[in-house]
């Protein structure tokens, strides 16, 4: 206790109007709100282009094992974390087939923003800055691209997708002109389709001057199958906490490593990892960099995670990895084609996308069936996306997820199928079962209750 009361004018209130309530009210208060969120580790999330996976424990324990560095320790005392970080950029590199790899950004958005960073620096070395301003798009990447490059400073041009879900070539091509920066996909798409002609897509942008950035939040399909700088990509960056162990969503902690091929490296971030006589070392001595895009060196617990994932696993292991992503969302499509309306008869890869089409004679949408299958103890998948599909429902089962709980998962969508044409305002009154009715989201999001009010 002070020796004497602070004086009135350093107080910012007289008195603080909270509940006045014991341990053990206050204990079972958050225990209950603990019991009411939905979490991985008590149930199945099929949220399409977020990979929301199960993941191993033992990495966690990994990278508490660093929990006492300091990022201000003296370079010496930490030449282990600096050759983990090391090692980490290698694989990455190998599983892509680029030639250096940057793990400062701090998520995807980021990681895009310093790929088109790049770009820019890029074009304005060889004199070509000031005359090529365009980004093509497709319609089916990530919704974070054209906002990454209009952050840059540039005109982004939608290009359509075709009758297959994958990038028009011909579109592309009329699209394509000298005063293109490059193009932005995301490979699987959106979709959850493989872009069959890229690398004839790439051969395009670069025959205009122009380079191919590929979004990596998807690789959970590819990695240890196939690698981006075989078909042609220029930069690609990853999703440490989608793909490689941490887990995703809650806003973070999240990590965006960017991968390039050799004339592009030079423009990397600083603070960049050099081998020295006395061992492992930051230098800022890249003059052509794009400058530092975020305090210290990235978020080193995901790093950790990534690196011990990697290495537990091993190049088999990844691949299988992707192969059991691959089969188990072709199991969900399958079984739910006859059901849900399938706006592409492409063969998926690690998510699979339906509509809301043969609902909506009934009178329920996408919404509703979201909504409906709380009551079934499933957390929504991702619902209206891609946009081009109109009322999508995108289901990304993951590799982690047995059969029986995809069986389950499938079950429930086919008794909500049921339900829209024989009662359907069970289902467009959904959620029945859970603590708090349909809210009005709108609302939720422009008036929210931030503070406790005593009643």
């Amino acid at each position: 206790m002070p020796a004497a009361p602070l004086p009135a004018a350093h107080l910012l209130r007289e008195h603080l109007d909270l509940p006045e309530v014991s341990e053990i009210d206050v204990m079972r208060h958050f225990v209950r709100l603990s019991q009411m969120n939905y979490s991985i580790d008590s149930g199945f999330y099929p949220l399409g282009s977020c990979t929301m996976k199960y993941n191993p424990k033992i990495n966690d324990r990994v990278a508490s094992l660093f929990a006492d560095l300091h990022p201000k320790q003296p370079q010496s005392t930490v030449q282990g974390a600096l050759t983990l970080l090391a090692e980490l950029e290698g694989m990455l590199a190998k599983l892509t087939g680029m030639d250096a790899v940057t793990l400062q950004p701090a998520a995807g958005a980021q990681a895009e923003f310093t790929a088109i960073l790049m770009f820019k620096a890029y074009h304005q070395k060889r004199g070509e800055g000031a005359k090529r301003h365009r980004v093509i798009v497709p319609d089916t990447a990530h919704g974070t691209n054209p906002a990454s490059a209009a952050m840059c400073g540039f005109q982004v041009t939608t290009v359509k997708s075709d009758a297959h879900g994958n990038i028009d070539l011909a579109s592309l091509k009329a699209a394509l002109g000298d005063d293109v920066v490059g193009l932005m996909l995301t490979n699987p798409n959106t979709l959850g389709l493989f872009e069959e002609e890229i690398e004839a897509v790439a051969a395009a942008v670069h025959a205009r001057g122009g380079l191919v950035y590929m979004d990596g939040a998807n690789f959970n399909a590819l990695m240890g199958v196939a690698r981006p700088g075989d078909m042609g990509v220029d930069v690609m960056q990853f999703n440490l906490h989608k793909t490689f162990s941490t887990p995703h969503g809650g806003g973070g902690p999240g990590a965006g490593p960017v991968a390039v091929r050799a004339p592009l490296a030079e423009y990397l971030p600083v603070p960049r990892l050099v081998r020295r006589e006395a061992g492992l070392a930051w230098t800022e001595e890249a003059p052509k960099s794009v400058g530092r895009m975020r305090s210290f060196y990235g978020n080193f617990g995901v790093l950790v995670r990534a690196f011990a994932y990697i290495a537990r696993l091993g190049a088999g292991g990844l691949s299988e990895v992707t192969r059991l992503a691959v089969l188990n969302a072709n199991y969900v499509r399958a079984r739910l084609r006859a059901t849900y309306h399938l706006p592409y008869d492409t063969p998926s890869l690690h998510e699979c996308v339906f509509s809301d089409r043969h609902l909506q004679d009934f009178g329920v949408s996408t919404l509703d069936v979201a909504k409906r299958l709380l009551d079934y103890g499933f957390y929504a998948p991702t619902i209206y996306f891609p946009l081009v599909v109109k009322g999508a429902l995108m289901i990304e089962p993951t590799e982690t997820e047995t059969r029986e709980t995809l069986d389950r998962f499938v079950e429930a969508l086919t008794a909500i199928a049921d339900e829209a044409r024989t009662d359907p305002s069970l289902v467009r009154n959904a959620p029945q079962r859970t603590v708090l009715a349909r809210l009005d989201e709108t609302r939720a999001a422009r008036r929210p209750i931030l503070r406790w009010h005593r009643r």
